[in-house]
């Protein structure tokens, strides 16, 4: 499983990529949306994991442009992962175009969970495989 974690802090990355280690899946990490958006269009991934507190391009603006594709890609399942605890976060971030959004820290057994329901519902409709 290939994974894109569009993140700025490097720690995070680290973080997250540790754990993905461990389930034996591929993440390439991006510090930008830009950085992000290039290697969604060079590569394959099978999920986005996606900050939404970044410099310049944030992770709104990034959702935004990904969900606007004109290919398959438009259609990638995207987990926000954010330290962001507005009162309504989840529901702007499901209503402009994520699948899933976690909260900071992100415990192993939750991403894991969330991933888990992103592959079960792309191999349901088509999107992954």
């Amino acid at each position: 499983m290939n994974i894109l974690f569009i993140e700025d802090d490097p720690m995070n990355r680290r973080v997250v990529k540790d754990m993905l280690d461990v389930a034996g899946a591929t993440m390439t990490g991006a510090e930008s949306g830009e950085i992000g958006l290039a290697l969604i269009e060079a590569q394959d991934f099978e999920i986005v994991l996606l900050d939404l507190r970044m410099p310049g391009m944030d992770g709104f603006e990034t959702l935004r442009r990904i969900r606007a594709r004109g290919d398959a890609k438009a259609h990638l399942p995207i987990i926000v992962v954010t330290a962001d605890t507005a009162v309504d976060l989840r529901e702007r971030c499901l209503a402009q175009g994520a699948d899933e959004v976690l909260f900071k820290p992100v415990a192993m057994d939750s991403l894991f969970d969330a991933i888990g329901r992103m592959l079960a519902k792309g191999a349901g409709d088509g999107m992954i495989g």
